[in-house]
């Protein structure tokens, strides 16, 4: 089973699958033009091209991580959900929109989702496809703060840990898991952890804006792990996981 997964931007991410979608946390809608695509780092028209179903995750309310731009995409698509954290204020309902909290387990179509805490707002997501079982950690994150005092900082590590607890014994084939930049020595802590306890097969760092080189750091750093770490390079990098 072949899963192409592309780098949009930030914490943003999409994961193709046979003919499944997965869209998460998308929200830098800047380029514009026809020929625009995945490889590109955008959400456009062409995206949707030989797709059946589209699933898009939002994991919580914050800009870098919610763009409404997202509910357009149902002109282009007959089968297209949207698993919404609450956090998220709607002005209307549809069918097609579900909103949770954290620690629900629920299906849509074939797709079983589970919801966990974070360590901000909203929600992280488990996606179990049939094949291959995603996560995308939203804000969850070990937020180590310089500016935090000492007992915050513990406060932050036990929260972390806690959620990551809930996780443990989940096969987990691609993980998205923030390497935060701005924490400074600290960025490394949230990834380090998540791979040493869930073991993913591979690890794709995100929350780190556009500073790209923080991932060939920490991939360096996570050298011999138990996970692949992907370094990624670009917007619209299109990474490739085989799962045999």
């Amino acid at each position: 089973m072949k899963a192409e997964i592309y780098h949009l931007y930030h914490s943003s991410a999409a994961v193709k699958l046979k003919n499944d979608l997965f869209i998460f946390d998308y929200y830098k809608d800047d380029l514009r033009g026809e020929n625009l695509n995945l490889k590109d780092g955008v959400i456009t028209k062409n995206s949707f091209d030989n797709i059946d179903r589209a699933f898009v995750f939002v994991s919580h309310r914050h800009h870098d991580h919610y763009n409404k731009v997202i509910y357009k995409w149902q002109q282009y698509l007959d089968k297209i959900y949207y698993i919404i954290s609450d956090d998220v204020e709607l002005d209307f309902t549809q069918e097609n929109i579900i909103m949770v909290s954290k620690d629900q387990t629920l299906t849509v179509s074939d797709i079983k989702i589970k919801t966990f805490g974070s360590t901000d707002e909203g929600v992280s997501f488990l996606v179990k496809t049939p094949d291959i079982n995603i996560f995308h950690a939203g804000d969850l994150n070990w937020w180590k703060w310089k500016k935090f005092s000492p007992r915050v900082q513990k406060r932050e590590e036990r929260n972390y840990k806690n959620e990551i607890k809930k996780i443990a014994g989940e096969n987990i084939d691609i993980a998205f898991v923030p390497v935060d930049p701005r924490l400074e020595e600290n960025y490394y802590l949230a990834g380090k952890y998540f791979i040493e306890e869930i073991k993913p097969k591979i690890f794709i760092p995100i929350h780190f804006s556009d500073n790209y080189s923080i991932t060939e750091k920490f991939k360096k750093k996570m050298n011999g792990s138990a996970s692949d770490v992907k370094e990624v390079k670009f917007r619209g990098e299109n990474i490739i996981f085989e799962k045999f």
